[in-house]
C-alpha cells in the first residue's frame, strides 16, 4: 500500500455504551501517527450515510464501537458487504463473545473452566428460590447480550436475585444467573492473528466502595486499582495466558481480544471475552500494552499491521 493508510474511526453507535466508545474513538483517533494515515472519525449513529458515500476513500475502519450494533457483529456485516477491511474479530466470532450464553458454551467445550449458571427468558416465570436453591448464593445476574457491566448485580438473598433478573431484562430479552466465584480479578490482552502474544496480566481491584468491578468502577477515574503486571504467581500469570489464547482461538477472534478470569486459591475461571476492549484513558489494553513497551501509538500500528495482514 503506497502513501498514507485512510482510516476510518467508527465511535459512538446506538448502545448503552456510546459514551464510553466516544472516549475509545478519541483516545484512538488522537494516537494514530499522521505520519503514516490519515485518519477520519465517524459515529455511525450521525454518520452512517456519509460513511457508506465515501467507502472508496477508506482503506481500513477502526472499530471502537462497543456492545449492541457495534460488538455484536452487525457493524462488522455492514463493513464486510461494503468490502471496507477493519480492525478486529468478524460476524462470527463478534456475535458468539457478545452473548455470554455462548461464549460460555464455546468455552466449555475447548475445555475452559467456567462458573455454572442457568438461562432465563423475558416472560417465561421464574422462582428467586429455586434459583438459589441450584446454584447457591450469593449470584451473579447478568443480561446475556450486553457488555462494560451494565445490568449486572450480586445478587445475596432470595430479594435481591428477583430484583437482580427484573433489572436484567430491561437490558435483554435472555438473563444469565450465574454462580459467585470469589477471588482475584484479572484480565489478559491478546494480540495476533495466527501467532498469539499475551501481554502482562492485570489485577483489577475496585475500592471498597465498589462491590465488584461494575460500568462505574470500570470508567471512574481512581475508582479502580489496575496493576500491571498483576501481583500473582508466575505460573497462573502464565496459565491466564494460555487460556486467554484458547479462548481467542476458540471463538475465531482476530487482531486482538481480552479475556477476564477470577482466580480462586489454584483454579482459574474464564469470566468472557471481549473483542472490542475499551481503549480510554483508564482502559486495560493501553495499561498491558504499556507494561509490554509499547505507547498506545505503537499498540495501534501493531493492531493495523496485523488487520491488513489478513486483508493480503
Amino acid at each position: 500500500m503506497t502513501g498514507k493508510i485512510r482510516i476510518a474511526v467508527l465511535a459512538g453507535g446506538w448502545s448503552g455504551e456510546r459514551e464510553v466508545s466516544l472516549k475509545s474513538g478519541k483516545a484512538v483517533y488522537k494516537a494514530l501517527n499522521r505520519e503514516r494515515y490519515d485518519v477520519t472519525l465517524y459515529d455511525p449513529r450521525d454518520d452512517l450515510e456519509t460513511l457508506i458515500r465515501k467507502k472508496e476513500e477508506i482503506d481500513l475502519a477502526f472499530i471502537l464501537l462497543h456492545g449492541r450494533f457495534g460488538e455484536d457483529g452487525r457493524i462488522q456485516g455492514m463493513l464486510d458487504l461494503l468490502q471496507i477491511p477493519f480492525v478486529g474479530s468478524g460476524v462470527l466470532a463478534s456475535a458468539m463473545a457478545l452473548n455470554k450464553r455462548v461464549a460460555k458454551d464455546v468455552f466449555r467445550r475447548a475445555g475452559l473452566p467456567v462458573a455454572e449458571d442457568l438461562i432465563l427468558n423475558r416472560g417465561e416465570g421464574f422462582s428467586a428460590d429455586e434459583v438459589a436453591e441450584r446454584l447457591g448464593v450469593p449470584l451473579v445476574v447478568k443480561p446475556v447480550s450486553e457488555g462494560s457491566s451494565l445490568g449486572i448485580a450480586i445478587a445475596h438473598d432470595r430479594e435481591s436475585i428477583a430484583e437482580g433478573i427484573q433489572k436484567a431484562f430491561q437490558y435483554d430479552r435472555e438473563v444469565m444467573v450465574e454462580a459467585y466465584v470469589p477471588g482475584t480479578e484479572i484480565t489478559c490482552c491478546i494480540l495476533g492473528n495466527q501467532v498469539l502474544e499475551a501481554l502482562p496480566v492485570v489485577e483489577i481491584v475496585p475500592t471498597d466502595a465498589y462491590a465488584f468491578f461494575d460500568y462505574e468502577a470500570k470508567y471512574t477515574p481512581g475508582a479502580t486499582r489496575e496493576i500491571c503486571p498483576a501481583p500473582i504467581a508466575p505460573h497462573l500469570a502464565e496459565r491466564a495466558g494460555e487460556w486467554a489464547k484458547a479462548a481467542h482461538r476458540a471463538l475465531g477472534c482476530r487482531v486482538w481480544s481480552r479475556s477476564d478470569m477470577i482466580i480462586r486459591e489454584e483454579t482459574l475461571y474464564l469470566l468472557e471475552t471481549n473483542t472490542i476492549p475499551g481503549m480510554t484513558e483508564t482502559s486495560l489494553f493501553p495499561l498491558a500494552a504499556r507494561a509490554a513497551g509499547m505507547s498506545l501509538s505503537d499498540l495501534l500500528d501493531r493492531m493495523i499491521d496485523l488487520s491488513l495482514e489478513e486483508c493480503v
